[in-house]
């Protein structure tokens, strides 16, 4: 029943970062195209969706705007409790039956979902690294992997997690599962001072 729709081949420099889309079917937006010089990859392991975080590299920094603008990292102390609603975005199938996808980047709210709730739903594939949200008639869907899910901090939006699996049918009342960004920060840190 879970699946993970990730790229069938690993990221690589070859691929490019687009910045500022809102609408895929629109040649007038003011998007940014980058170039990647870097690929950081954790140990992800496929059976178990364990370790599903990239880090990439731009080759040229992006250009702040109204429309690109970064978002903080959770703090590896960051706990973030079942209940508290969050957002998630993606392009991903608005109707996993039809196979459904939106011209215009999708938003929605949605609450954390515990992991003592989420084993529940899912037993003991899910990990302390992960996080849940939803189950709550709204869900990311097959196409959204790799989006974010951010929580309002003290007036600042933080990363908690990244979409990662879920549903097979994108059924709403199931939680869908998230790369637990906290747990990935001291790799993260690491990474960046290094390079």
């Amino acid at each position: 029943m879970a699946t993970n729709d990730h790229f069938s081949l690993p990221l690589r420099t070859a691929h490019r970062v687009v910045l500022g889309a809102f609408d895929r079917s629109s040649t007038s937006e003011q998007i940014q195209t980058k170039s990647i010089s870097k690929v950081f990859s954790s140990s992800y392991n496929s059976q178990t969706f364990v370790n599903d975080i990239t880090l990439i590299k731009l080759a040229t920094p992006a250009t702040f705007n109204i429309r690109v603008s970064p978002v903080c990292l959770a703090a590896s102390s960051d706990v973030f409790n079942g209940g508290e609603l969050c957002i998630t975005s993606g392009w991903g199938y608005t109707n996993a039956a039809t196979k459904t996808l939106p011209a215009k980047l999708q938003q929605a709210t949605l609450p954390i979902v515990s992991n003592a709730d989420c084993q529940r739903a899912w037993g003991s594939k899910v990990q302390a690294s992960m996080i849940c949200a939803g189950a709550s008639n709204v869900s990311s869907c097959m196409g959204d992997s790799g989006g974010p899910l951010v929580c309002l901090r003290n007036g600042a939006w933080n990363l908690a997690g990244i979409v990662s699996w879920g549903s097979a049918s994108c059924n709403l009342f199931y939680p869908v599962v998230y790369t637990r960004v906290s747990s990935f920060r001291t790799w993260v840190d690491q990474i960046i001072a290094k390079n």
